[in-house]
């Protein structure tokens, strides 16, 4: 139900019934400003989306709806994500903040207020828009808990949307969505579910089927509502199992992949893991580190799975434009991280390396200086898209945020690079335009230290840390500057 609409006057008459988290959750529900000129926001996060699209240089890849809003806007060639996993990165999409480094970390926010009051739709709504979340935008698909994740007790984001959906069709709830295969299939034991899928079905046959059904049936309601609105749509592929309607997966039954780059298991200690949430599925007895036709295999269900999302963005840009909304809407398109095909001897994300980090970014602004198509290779962040997403409908961004405005590259891809950093249980690492370093600590004790030079070395694949203790220094420097 979409939140009343009060005046000023009967706030004054409640405000003594009130305590101060009440009395908060009233403010969210009136506009600090309203105003219908401003632009409407359409947020898509699609899941384990590595930067291996047309629009990015994967000229063997059939993405056409991701290329062509990448025409129209902005596309960032070395976004980072905050973590590897699911709900620490989309914990740094949604606060703009840094964070914990868990995917239950949405529901770790605890009692804290600031988090409660001015995550990024909770401020959107305070400022007059109608705030819809379809499919999987924070980490549970509909942001609810409990065992099949409805529970509608148990909130990741309590306050924040007008509407927070998830319709689950034959795969019953969120939970059984989250990693169904076609036509209802809910996974149990991940060893008794393929790894591998390709269904002769239509879109509808696999778990974003009910999603892209939603978003359509509510940008209809939002485009006929007076309120500017802040649609956010969450597609699950390519998250695996890779399953994908087989006409998807069928565009590359023919197509020759390049090499896997650095394919080899790293020497040393580094950030590298054995793939445990890809290996844990049925793979036939089948290892892609070791079977080079079930890596190309993997690897074109994977493309396969990337085809139907983008068909599915096409989908939700064609109902923009059906609705007149595409001239006064700023689309943002993120993948919540990276993923390794077979980089480092790694079939997965959760890793510190440059595949697990570097996620596509694309933003399309009607008010753009810049002409679009233009690609940025400044290094910015996800913690910077709740700052650039206020910015770009005029409003003033609360306290607190991590990160900054990416108005400047919009207005000048060619402008000057930033750092990123990152995060995953006892490691951090930073991103500068020339070196990664990765720091690993146990006990509280830094126990060992990455460091990679991407001029000499792109793939991250020689450990020079030993050789430069002042970069290193230097960068720890930085990195705890950054995280405090």
């Amino acid at each position: 139900m979409d939140a009343p609409k009060l005046n000023t006057p009967s706030i004054k008459r409640l405000l003594p019934p009130f305590n101060c988290r009440g009395l908060l959750a009233l403010l969210l529900t009136v506009p600090l400003l309203a105003d219908t000129e401003r632009p409407n926001v359409l947020l898509i996060c699609i899941d384990d989306l590595r930067p291996e699209l047309k629009c990015f240089g994967a000229e063997y890849i059939h993405s056409p709806n991701i290329d062509a809003l990448a025409r129209k806007g902005r596309t960032f060639t070395r976004h980072y994500v905050q973590a590897p996993t699911c709900g620490a990165s989309r914990y740094t999409l949604l606060t703009g903040r840094y964070g914990p480094r868990d995917n239950g970390a949405l529901f770790r926010r605890g009692n804290d207020e600031t988090i409660r009051t001015t995550n990024m739709p909770a401020w959107f709504r305070r400022n007059g828009y109608t705030t819809v979340s379809v499919g999987k935008v924070s980490h549970h698909p509909g942001g609810r808990g409990g065992r099949d994740w409805n529970d509608d007790s148990q909130l990741e984001m309590p306050e924040a949307w007008t509407r927070h959906l998830c319709p689950s069709g034959p795969w019953q709830h969120p939970r059984g969505l989250m990693h169904g295969q076609a036509n209802g299939e809910i996974r149990g034991n991940a060893k008794e579910m393929d790894v591998l899928q390709a269904f002769d079905g239509d879109d509808s046959s696999y778990p974003d089927g009910p999603t892209i059904e939603e978003a359509l049936s509510q940008l209809e309601k939002l485009s006929a509502d007076k309120n500017p609105f802040f649609l956010a749509v969450g597609f699950l592929r390519p998250h695996l199992p890779f399953g994908a309607p087989a006409r998807y997966v069928k565009l590359y039954n023919d197509v020759s992949l390049p090499s896997i780059p650095h394919a080899s298991k790293p020497s040393g200690k580094t950030t590298w893991h054995g793939s445990g949430e890809f290996m844990k599925y049925n793979r036939w007895k089948r290892d892609p580190r070791s079977d080079h036709d079930f890596a190309t295999m993997v690897r074109k269900h994977y493309a396969g799975c990337v085809s139907y999302a983008d068909a599915l963005v096409g989908r939700l840009l064609a109902g923009l434009d059906k609705h007149g909304k595409s001239d006064d809407t700023i689309i943002l398109l993120w993948g919540d991280h990276g993923w390794h095909l077979g980089e480092h001897a790694i079939w997965g994300k959760h890793s510190l390396f440059e595949e697990s980090l570097r996620s596509p970014l694309i933003v399309v602004d009607p008010g753009m200086k810049s002409p679009g198509g233009k690609a940025s290779a400044a290094i910015v962040e996800t913690v910077d898209i709740f700052p650039t997403l206020c910015d770009l409908a005029g409003l003033g961004p609360p306290k607190g945020l991590a990160g900054a405005s990416l108005r400047t590259y919009l207005d000048d891809p060619g402008a000057p690079a930033r750092m990123a950093i990152s995060y995953r249980n006892g490691a951090e690492t930073i991103r500068t335009a020339r070196f990664r370093m990765i720091r690993h600590a146990r006990g509280g004790k830094i126990s060992h230290i990455e460091l990679y030079d991407h001029e000499v070395d792109p793939g991250e694949t020689k450990n020079i840390a030993e050789a430069f203790p002042d970069r290193v220094r230097d960068l720890g420097e930085k990195l705890d500057s950054k995280l405090n």
